[in-house]
């Protein structure tokens, strides 16, 4: 079981926030799925990229007892997984996203097996969500941060990304941070939210 361990964690350079963020001490334990939601612009993207290691930081951040900064970036980011609202593709094709595709992973997202031959230039933002949830899960991260990775997606689809979430979370001893604006969601698959007020006041409760 890996913990995750976010210590003193604010803005240091100019480009990291829009606004200044107030720092704060947070653990996610193994398996535990934390929600965070906040105003449009509060910090909330910015606060999951310093974690990931993405743009500077101040303060400290943990993977059990391994820090961050004992780590080269790229082999902190195979750890810590960032999965953005709108992801990156560079080829062609599906499949060749997936060359070790876990066919299984993506059934549960509600894709056929053809789903590996579909053009990129062809699919949907939804699908691109869930497709960019699959590649994010065959690494075997040992930390989720997700953005907002419903925001484009149905009921049911939704649904088949929580479930998914919660399964890998529980049987991987994978802490989870998941930007959500669904109090419904966020009630469903959470029993903390971390709150980021426009002021950059960081507050953290039970849902």
């Amino acid at each position: 079981m890996s913990d995750l361990l976010i210590k003193d964690l604010r803005s240091c350079a100019p480009g990291l926030a829009v606004k200044a963020m107030e720092a704060f001490d947070l653990t996610l334990r193994g398996t535990e799925i934390v929600v965070m939601n906040g105003p449009s612009g509060s910090g909330k993207s910015l606060l999951l990229r310093a974690i990931a290691d993405l743009d500077p930081s101040s303060g400290d951040v943990w993977l059990g007892n391994e820090a961050r900064v004992s780590m080269k970036a790229h082999e902190w980011r195979k750890r810590v997984c960032y999965l953005p609202t709108e992801s990156a593709w560079w080829f062609e094709t599906v499949g060749a996203h997936f060359p070790n595709s876990d066919i299984d992973c993506l059934k549960k997202l509600g894709f056929d097996s053809d789903v590996l031959s579909w053009e990129i230039s062809r699919i949907s933002s939804g699908e691109k969500q869930r497709l960019a949830l699959a590649r994010c899960l065959i690494r075997s991260p040992e930390v989720l941060l997700l953005d907002e990775p419903t925001a484009t997606l149905d009921e049911a689809r939704t649904l088949l990304v929580e479930e998914l979430v919660a399964d890998y979370s529980k049987r991987r001893n994978a802490p989870v941070l998941w930007v959500s604006h669904n109090r419904k969601q966020m009630e469903r698959i959470s029993k903390r939210v971390i709150r980021i007020h426009a002021d950059g006041s960081i507050e953290v409760a039970q849902l």
